[in-house]
């Protein structure tokens, strides 16, 4: 098995500097040097290094890009991909990537760490090592996990379907409503019914993004005139619009009236709730009818990490509102569930 590592930054790829007394980044070209129980692992990894790194803090879709070009110019002579990824916007970037790698029928693992590889107690080898391993898991001559996932503190989870959800704990990571797709422990135990089909047709990367969309987050006493410069701004094409427990928003004849102005000159507006788990039902209660009725769009149970990066990628698609609607309410990728 040939494996590609693919280091843009992060907490993972940094080690302590006796001379300076910080972190620096250490030399991925010397990675088995660093860690050297990857000698033990039956594959060959190769490392592609971004220059410079990337804080996650400063991930940009245009680094999508990059990395969906660069998994699809290495797609012919690798079996799977492991992206070393600042934790911050990890889930972010995994969202992206399922979205812009279409057929993909490799496995594409993005893990990091919350300590650095030079500290005693860090998680940074086990997550790295693991990855690995579930990057260069074939059964039958077809890989185990043909998706974009994230794997961290013994968990893999659908790309898409994660959200950070602790800054300080190993466990920083979760996926409220998809199972695990597999969980590492004295075994590593794969979650088949969970997994992704292979698919048909040949890996297509997409190279393009719209970022014209805007975030609408709901809180009691929320102010007209914040509602409307969001829903009015001139360049905005969507808007995520978040609500509170199934999909509810005030029943304000304000309120109401800027959102049926919105939709009526062909704003999308794409409703997911505040809360962890769980999902949108427009018209399950009086406080989501007239959403519903106006054209406000569900987005069941995805993440906000999925509807940010799903809307960049369906608004640069195509430019037909009812296409927009079509793609924008489908589960495109296992990000949602219908």
């Amino acid at each position: 098995m040939r494996i590609l590592l693919i280091y843009t930054g992060g907490t993972i790829g940094m080690v302590h500097d006796s001379d300076s007394g910080t972190f620096i980044p250490f030399e991925f070209e010397n990675l088995q040097a660093q860690i050297p129980e990857l000698k033990q692992l039956d594959c060959e990894l190769e490392v592609h290094s971004y220059e410079p790194s990337i804080d996650s803090s400063n991930m940009h879709p245009r680094v999508w890009i990059q990395l969906a070009e660069t998994v699809e110019s290495a797609y012919a002579n690798y079996d799977g991909f492991v992206i070393l990824h600042g934790s911050d916007t990890m889930a972010y970037t995994a969202s992206a990537l399922s979205f812009l790698l279409e057929n993909l029928n490799k496995p594409v693992v993005l893990t990091g760490s919350q300590l650095p590889s030079g500290v005693p107690r860090t998680d940074a080898k086990e997550n790295l090592i693991t990855s690995i391993e579930i990057a260069s898991s074939y059964r039958s001559g077809k890989p185990v996990v043909p998706e974009v996932c994230v794997y961290f503190e013994y968990q893999l989870y659908r790309g898409n379907r994660t959200h950070k959800v602790n800054a300080e704990n190993f466990e920083a990571f979760a996926s409220v409503n998809y199972p695990p797709l597999a969980e590492a422990g004295v075994h590593l135990k794969f979650n088949r019914t969970a997994l992704k089909s292979l698919r048909e047709g040949s890996l297509v990367a997409h190279k393009n993004y719209n970022p014209n969309i805007g975030v609408l987050k709901l809180y009691p006493g929320i102010s007209e005139s914040i509602v409307k410069n969001t829903l009015n701004h001139p360049e905005t094409e969507a808007v995520i619009l978040e609500t509170f427990g199934s999909g509810n928003a005030p029943t304000s004849a304000w309120f109401l009236l800027a959102i049926s102005e919105a939709t009526a000159r062909g704003l999308l507006i794409l409703n997911i709730t505040q809360c962890v788990g769980g999902s949108v039902e427009l018209g399950r209660y009086e406080t989501s009818k007239s959403l519903k009725d106006f054209g406000v769009l569900s987005g069941q149970d995805m993440t906000f990490e999925a509807a940010v990066t799903k809307l960049m990628f369906v608004l640069a698609q195509t430019e037909d509102a009812m296409e927009r609607k079509a793609l924008i309410t489908s589960n495109l990728r296992g990000e949602m569930t219908l």
